[in-house]
């Protein structure tokens, strides 16, 4: 692996970690780092909302956030897995973890991907969420590869709680509820894009991104302004 390379991403990272950075915008680049550094095809971050309820925040690409989203409603795979026991779980072939998750396992196979890893994300000793990554070739994970996924997963939750305070899951939980706000506002401009520009979701989300920071804006403001048409974009929009 290219130390440099690693060395630019974890610079990266810490650059993010200010008072008022986007969170979902982060968990994105996090997700978009790990495809670009690691010997994976997709990426996906899952974090539990103030009821411990597992949300997707984050996916390097549309089909797998679908997937994630799939896991969610049937309530099993291996990032659940890992979420609940706070262990990493790795499946270097998914066609052997039919009988452990055989719906996951399907639809998995069915969207292009043929392994899978989670990684916890923990604070202290509670999970927070998992990074799950996923290859579309069976084959075993690059160990030397894992710590430095774990790591990645270890800084995103420390920009959880960047405002370290004896309050620290009052803080945790307010920006989670925060992020899923702007998560559904997000995929809401990502839809009103699309249908519009006549483009696929993974297309529009990468125009909103790169509008909102060609122009110094927070991509869940930006998104919210153009749901609601208060700012209708037309540099962006046709």
């Amino acid at each position: 692996m290219n130390e440099q390379l690693l060395a630019k991403v974890f610079v990266e990272l810490a650059d993010n970690l200010v008072a008022d950075f986007d969170l979902v915008d982060f968990l994105r680049m996090l997700t978009d780092r790990c495809v670009g550094m690691l010997d994976v095809n997709a990426a996906g971050v899952l974090l539990a909302d103030h009821n411990g309820e597992l949300r997707v925040m984050a996916a390097s690409d549309e089909q797998v956030r679908l997937l994630e989203l799939f896991q969610l409603q049937n309530d099993e795979g291996p990032c659940l897995e890992c979420f609940h026991t706070g262990v990493p779980v790795s499946v270097p072939d998914l066609s052997t973890g039919a009988a452990r998750w055989p719906r996951f396992a399907a639809q998995a196979r069915h969207s292009g991907y043929s392994a899978v890893q989670a990684l916890p994300m923990r604070l202290r000793d509670e999970v927070v969420g998992a990074l799950n990554l996923f290859r579309a070739l069976p084959g075993p994970f690059d160990p030397a590869a894992t710590p430095i996924a774990q790591a990645l997963a270890d800084v995103a939750t420390i920009s959880l709680l960047q405002q370290r305070s004896s309050r620290e899951s009052t803080v945790l939980n307010e920006q989670l509820r925060t992020a899923l706000k702007s998560r559904v506002l997000i995929e809401q401009a990502k839809g009103k894009l699309a249908e519009r520009q006549g483009i696929d979701m993974d297309e529009a989300f990468s125009a909103l991104r790169g509008y909102a920071r060609a122009h110094n804006r927070r991509l869940s403001d930006l998104a919210g302004a153009f749901v609601d048409g208060s700012e209708p974009l037309a540099d962006l929009v046709n």
